[in-house]
């Protein structure tokens, strides 16, 4: 067992506190501590300046052509990376990357780690607390084996969350998906209307 204490900023009052884990493993054990003023602290820092993502992904080596990513990630000044750094060592897991615009950013990938988070985080949200319980909808719905029907239905629910962050990149939609399906004979063409999301 090992104990550590963080301070966020040396400028910043803040509350000390203790995180206590059995092993420093990866993946957040359930004994995870963290007192509800630093988990309120971190739901504000990714209402304000990160973001919760569900993503349709191409893959050429999935027989279904596409699976779901869901990930959070929290955005900052590369002069400030230490908050981010300071976020990886409380949460335990993810990376932390320097862009080549002055800015970093802490990336936490995975139904499991995102999950995780997102329920730790959840009571404390406001400006995204909609859009985290749509992607812990997804999470929860995924199967680990997904057919062509989950996927499509999935998908869908892909979409309504992309109306929370705007991205003029998109390109991966359930539209897209459907039409991959049935060019590769994975859905029948005569029932396919029935698969199309409403518009």
């Amino acid at each position: 067992m090992y104990i550590a204490s963080t301070v966020l900023n040396p400028t910043i009052s803040v509350k000390p506190y203790w995180i206590i884990r059995t092993d420093p493993r990866a993946i957040p054990r359930e004994d995870y501590l963290m007192s509800n003023e630093e988990i309120a602290y971190i739901a504000g820092f990714l209402d304000g300046d990160g973001s919760i993502m569900a993503q349709l992904v191409y893959r050429k080596d999935y027989k279904l052509g596409y699976q779901i990513r869901t990930s959070v990630v929290f955005y900052q000044k590369s002069n400030h990376k230490d908050y981010l750094l300071w976020l990886q060592k409380q949460l335990d897991y993810g990376y932390v990357r320097d862009r080549n615009d002055g800015m970093s950013e802490y990336t936490i990938v995975g139904f499991r780690e995102v999950k995780f988070v997102l329920k730790l985080l959840h009571p404390f949200l406001r400006l995204k607390k909609n859009l985290a319980s749509e992607v812990l909808s997804i999470i929860n719905q995924h199967p680990k084996k997904l057919s062509t029907a989950k996927l499509l239905s999935l998908a869908v629910l892909v979409d309504k969350t992309a109306r929370f962050n705007y991205s003029k990149r998109r390109t991966n939609t359930s539209e897209v998906v459907r039409e991959f399906l049935v060019k590769q004979h994975l859905i029948p063409v005569e029932t396919d209307s029935r698969n199309r999301p409403s518009r």
